[in-house]
């Protein structure tokens, strides 16, 4: 360890402050609140650190922490952040700060929801910032499982009318509901599980060949060079166990109901972080562990990355659900997370790590103004809304701002990400990805568009004259999240800068492996 542990304090502050949220009196309203809000407010200060004093110039893992816990079989707590996992670290920060905040007034069970919330929060932070393949598999069940009670306790239920060949299968699982969202996630994610524990044993056992001991450790396995063969089979493994939380068609289905049933804070934390952690875990151990798998199985990875991103933006469209408008947007805007790592191109990895934080800031802002709408209205249904930016102007200013973000608009975060991505599959000359990948932009527009013209600015719906606006605490997700988006739009080199070093890396042992 070299200097001050930030990286234990981002790792140990949520993780503390839901053992103490636990001990908090239950008929206490403040409490529970406000120890969560220090909490993520430490690690948002650190996060904050760690980004400012990051040398970008000299790249590689920085900050780094080593302890032994299991010798003998090559397990050790070692953290360490590079360009990317600074990038997340920031985004994973912000997310849990604005949803403390977001689920100011859950109605129930107040101190066992914002447990679990720092819970999952850890384990994300955990992940962004381990490199023992063992630690990191662990910290990702841990900011997985926890959603699973976020939904099933505290989610919502949309009940859909059983019709059709199918009608009676879904009544008798109860589709819809949130405990079938919980179950469906839960059994998805733990499916792609056992794909990753799998790649990690492969990628463990296989390294005592080159290694004086079988090791874990990210830093030691990133000097060996797998044979092509193994890399070429479990390559795919790794894509497949991550691709599922990343919601790569067609395991993605858990994602739409899961973002739909879940309550605000964790609707901000799924889309905006945890699926996250899925393209995080195919960049990082899949491409830089295994790049002639990664360069082996681009056009897949490439070609799937391109149906998201249509077949989400053309979903989207459809819906009535306010919900789920968003929910397939995620599964599009996912699309082009993974579609500029698959160019092997430095704009493109540069656009798709930038993608993640920007679609992290827009979908956060996105559901906490759903689950605004929602408490206000009593409905996520747009065609029984209208015209509420006369009675909520504050909500439907940052509504407009987070979807013109969606859409690609310039000075927003979002068009700097696509921009990227684009540009990438540009120079890959891959023009059959970069076409639908245009057109899933040109749908995005038209439902995010509709979806405003609909629920803001159409013809007034009286039943809403006593409709008040966000108020108190509500604010501060809003403001925060949507001054990030500009920011980021405006001033992106605050982030590219230590991305870049993180992508241009990652090219070199790429391209080393080129024949």
């Amino acid at each position: 360890m070299h200097g001050f542990p930030v990286l234990s304090l981002i790792l140990a502050a949520p993780f503390i402050g839901a053992l103490i949220v636990m001990f908090t009196p239950r008929n206490s309203y403040y409490a529970p609140r406000v120890l969560s809000a220090i909490a993520a407010s430490i690690s948002l200060l650190a996060s904050l650190y760690v980004l400012f004093t990051y040398n970008w110039h000299a790249g590689g893992f920085q900050f780094e922490e080593l302890v032994p816990l299991i010798p003998a079989l090559g397990i050790q707590y070692h953290v360490a952040v590079d360009g990317m996992s600074v990038a997340l670290l920031i985004l994973t920060a912000f997310i849990i700060f604005t949803g403390v905040f977001t689920s100011w007034t859950v109605p129930e069970r107040a101190k066992e929801f914002y447990a679990l919330l720092l819970l999952l929060v850890t384990g994300v932070f955990g992940v962004f910032m381990s490199l023992d393949l063992f630690l990191f598999f662990l910290f990702y069940e841990l900011a997985v499982l926890p959603m699973y009670l976020l939904i099933g306790i505290w989610g919502s239920t949309k009940y859909i009318v059983p019709r059709g060949v199918f009608g009676r299968m879904f009544q008798e699982l109860k589709v819809g509901t949130k405990e079938y969202s919980a179950m469906k996630l839960t059994l998805y994610l733990l499916f792609g599980s056992a794909f990753i524990l799998v790649g990690i044993l492969a990628i463990y056992k296989v390294s005592g060949q080159f290694l004086p001991q079988n090791t874990f450790d990210f830093l030691q396995l990133s000097s060996v060079h797998f044979p092509r063969e193994f890399q070429r089979i479990f390559f795919l493994v790794i894509y497949v166990g991550f691709g599922v939380l990343a919601g790569i068609w067609p395991l993605h289905t858990w994602s739409p109901d899961g973002h739909a049933a879940a309550p605000a804070a964790g609707s901000m934390m799924h889309a905006g972080v945890l699926m996250k952690l899925g393209a995080y875990g195919v960049v990082r151990v899949g491409m830089q562990l295994m790049p002639e798998g990664a360069l082996m199985w681009a056009w897949l990875v490439g070609t799937i990355a391109t149906i998201n991103i249509v077949y989400g933006a053309l979903s989207a469209m459809w819906q009535t659900d306010l919900k789920y408008i968003i929910a397939y947007s995620s599964v599009s805007h996912m699309g082009v997370v993974m579609l500029g790592a698959a160019t092997l191109t430095e704009p493109g990895l540069n656009g798709s790590i930038f993608q993640m934080v920007a679609h992290g800031f827009m979908t956060g802002l996105m559901f906490a103004l759903v689950g605004l709408v929602y408490e206000k209205t009593h409905t996520r249904n747009i065609l029984e809304m209208g015209g509420l930016g006369k009675r909520m102007p504050g909500i439907a200013t940052f509504f407009t701002i987070g979807g013109l973000s969606s859409l690609g608009l310039p000075a927003l975060a979002g068009f700097v990400a696509e921009f990227l991505v684009f540009l990438g599959a540009w120079k890959s000359h891959k023009w059959y990805w970069l076409i639908p990948a245009v057109a899933g932009a040109f749908f995005t527009a038209v439902y995010v568009l509709r979806a405003l013209k609909i629920i803001f600015w159409g013809p007034f719906n009286e039943k809403y004259k006593d409709v008040p606006d966000a108020q108190g605490p509500e604010w501060v997700s809003l403001v925060v999240l949507s001054g990030l988006l500009i920011i980021m739009g405006v001033l992106p080199f605050l982030l590219l800068r230590p991305i870049n070093a993180a992508a241009v890396e990652l090219l070199t042992t790429i391209k080393g492996v080129l024949p």
